[in-house]
């Protein structure tokens, strides 16, 4: 299987032909979203390059700045955001140093997310409260697949990101109808060139196995109709606007975050 260390020619040299292109293009927001996918690849691969401790470490952040996003959009009280984000920063973390204690740490948590609103006495808003802490500390903690799953979660990062953007031309260039109504933009023809584009990295990789394939073919685009029913309830379009051409760190992840615990349970 290839790692981080040999695929970064592979990966800068693509990013350096699709910058030309998108340059070419004209179209600012395609330029924009080009400069954020180098400034997460160079992190990603950083991350991957330096091991164990990164990957633990970059999981940590990334959950942190998404739970703060999700809470926003959910509307959850501020004692419940702090434990729900305490508990899905600190997965990955245990994860790497004591990986088996992981479920105890994430069911005591979840419980304690959950309880929050019931200590306050909350009676009104309560429910909603609980629920929501709930979902999102068992959403997010799907990010300590980056951790579990080892080597195996470079690739399969590399291959969501790349079945995003075959999804996107597959979308335009093929049609057909609508994905769900969760996201009418998505076309089935999206979903065709995802899964394309995503197993294609994936044979190139030497990581073509069903784990990882079933992961970015379903568990991938699921993900992703995810979060846009959770935004539509929020009645929000994007849940953040600091990541230049994509809205939130949530919005860019939410294909990885069914797509990670898939891999691991199927692993």
């Amino acid at each position: 299987m290839i790692g981080a260390a040999q695929a970064a020619p592979y990966i800068l040299g693509v990013l350096g032909v699709g910058g030309v292109a998108v340059w070419a293009s004209g179209q600012r927001e395609l330029v924009r979203r080009w400069l954020s996918w180098v400034v997460i690849a160079l992190v990603v691969g950083c991350a991957h390059y330096v091991g164990a401790p990164g990957i633990a470490a970059l999981a940590a952040a990334i959950a942190l700045v998404a739970m703060v996003e999700y809470a926003r959009a959910a509307r959850l009280g501020r004692p419940e955001t702090v434990v729900a984000t305490t508990v899905v920063a600190g997965a990955p973390v245990v994860a790497w140093l004591a990986p088996d204690v992981l479920w105890r740490f994430l069911l005591v948590g979840t419980l304690a997310a959950m309880l929050v609103p019931v200590v306050a006495g909350d009676e009104r808003d309560g429910a909603r409260r609980a629920a929501f802490a709930v979902f999102g500390t068992a959403w997010l903690a799907g990010l300590t697949g980056l951790v579990l799953l080892g080597p195996a979660a470079f690739a399969l990062c590399v291959a969501v990101a790349v079945a995003d953007v075959g999804a996107w031309c597959g979308g335009r260039l093929l049609g057909g109808p609508p994905l769900s109504p969760l996201s009418p933009a998505k076309r089935w023809g999206g979903v065709v060139g995802g899964a394309a584009a995503g197993l294609t990295v994936l044979a190139l990789f030497g990581a073509l196995t069903p784990a990882l394939a079933i992961a970015v073919v379903v568990a991938a685009p699921l993900g992703d109709l995810l979060e846009s029913m959770i935004k539509r309830g929020a009645g929000v379009k994007d849940t953040g606007g600091w990541l230049p051409g994509m809205g939130g760190l949530l919005d860019r992840i939410d294909s990885l975050l069914l797509a990670l615990p898939v891999a691991v349970v199927l692993s």
